[in-house]
Order: structure tokens, then sequence, then C-alpha cells
């Protein structure tokens, strides 16, 4: 059986791990067997990058994801991410500015960053690598996204309404580490890597439920 789920809602990377607000729009497009459609609660784009020896996180709160996963042909899955990078959040306004600015990610000429795949290869017991280009700055780079499929389960009868009628859950978990000056995300003193880690983790979590 064949199963597609797509999670859209309006983002971005300090990119770079992130979690979905209410605020979002979230739809989901399903194979005609099955309608799955996103948890954004339990939905997230997390990222995170050293200050000197300090792991700063942060999020971005308007992005699109779009998961579509066959389970019999995984090689026929897709995965297409959209990030707009005025959305940063790190929990800190004045560093979220300076982020903005063409220090960093110059949100003004280069709004979004995006990740589209242009094969999926099956690694292991459900376990997929994405690969494509990854564009941040007008720059793109060809990277591996790895994603693994967290699990799917049945959701017993007596609880389905109180979880909006959903009959089933599945779980993705997509994550990779890419270097912030391969894109030019840091400028002049800011492109050292003193202060500024040059590593930076990203990670997806998405949770869809069939209904």
């Amino acid at each position: 059986m064949s199963r597609s789920a797509s999670l859209r809602r309006a983002l971005p990377l300090a990119l770079l791990a992130l979690t979905l607000t209410a605020s979002g729009i979230a739809t989901v497009r399903a194979a005609a067997d099955a309608s799955w459609f996103p948890d954004g609660s339990h939905t997230e784009i997390n990222f995170s990058v050293k200050h000197f020896f300090t792991p700063v996180t942060g999020n971005f709160d308007r992005y699109e994801v779009d998961l579509d996963y066959d389970a019999e042909h995984p090689e026929k899955s897709s995965v297409k991410v959209r990030i707009e990078v005025a959305s940063v959040n790190t929990g800190n306004a004045e560093r979220d500015q300076h982020l903005r600015t063409v220090d960093f990610f110059d949100a003004d000429a280069h709004p979004e960053m995006t990740f589209r795949s242009t094969s999926v290869r099956m690694v292991g017991k459900d376990q997929l690598i994405a690969t494509g280009p990854l564009t941040i700055k007008g720059i793109s780079r060809e990277i591996e996204l790895p994603i693994s499929l967290l699990g799917t389960k049945a959701i017993p009868a007596a609880m389905q309404p109180m979880l909006g009628g959903a009959k089933q859950v599945a779980s993705f978990r997509a994550g990779t580490t890419i270097d912030r000056g391969d894109f030019e995300v840091g400028t002049g003193n800011w492109a050292a890597t003193l202060v500024v880690g040059s590593q930076v983790d990203i990670e997806i979590l998405l949770e869809v439920h069939n209904r």
C-alpha cells in the first residue's frame, strides 16, 4: 500500500531546530486509500550551532515541508522544504534581528532557503536518504538528508475522539549537519568560527495522523 503525506505551512535556518506553532496553516495530501493529517503540536524543525562552546538552539516560525512517502517503493518518495529566513527564532530578539542582516542571512535579499530531493534511496529498515540541493543565500550545495520512519501505530477506538478521529499515527525524523561557511552565512568578522561555530545541526520531526 502506498502512503503519501504532505505537511504545508508558512517558515526558516539560523536553519538550522523549531516547533510548529498553532498560527501556521497545515494540510495533507494523501493517497486514495489513506488520508494523513499533520499534528502541528508534535511537528518540529530544529537547529543547533555553538557560541564558543555552548550550543544555541533556535526555530523558524514560518516554513513548508512536503513529505511524500511510498512504503512499497521508497525510491519513489520525495521531500521538499521551504523556510522563510526572517522567521528565525532563537528566543533573543536582538540576536534574531542580527541574524536577519547581511552579517548572516541577509533576509531582505534572500528571503527563503530550500531543500528539494532529486533522489531517495533505502539504506536499511525504515531508513531512507534523500539527496538534493540545499539553497541558502542563493548558493546551492548537494546534501544528503537521512530520514527515519520512527513508527506507525493504530489508535484504540476509545481514544480516537480525543485525537480528532485519528485512527493511525506515523512519525518521521530527518536530520543533517551543514557547514555555514559553504553558504556564506556569516560575513566579515562573523565568517570566522571562533565565536559562532561552523557546524549547524538540523532536525525535522513530522507526525501525521490517518483519519
